[in-house]
């Protein structure tokens, strides 16, 4: 099972693992993880972008994914381009006059 999730302060020994496999510094803070069956595979920074992964195991669509995710992440923190709404105001209806025929 595949999961992307942010990584916490106990993930770093994993993410210095990947990172000493792919010959690539730690990625700043704060960082996405790819994980296949509860092992990490491939880390992204949600700062910079850079990412590491394991050399040794097929990641690019590891990496796909996370920066798909990533760019979710940061389209839902943007402000709404769409009009504001306006302030809820009740209809005031007039009485209507009872005719009787």
């Amino acid at each position: 099972m595949i999961t992307l999730r942010h990584a916490f302060p106990d993930d770093a020994c994993a993410v210095a693992r990947l990172a000493a496999l792919d010959s690539r510094p730690v990625p700043p803070s704060p960082l996405l993880l790819a994980e296949i069956d509860g092992e990490p595979w491939a880390a992204l920074s949600l700062l910079d972008g850079s990412a590491i992964a394991d050399p040794f195991r097929p990641t690019a669509a590891l990496l796909d994914l996370l920066r798909r995710r990533h760019a979710q992440l940061a389209a839902a923190q943007e402000p709404s381009r769409r009009r504001p709404r306006r302030p809820f105001t009740p209809l005031r209806l007039r009485p209507r006059l009872l005719s009787h025929r």
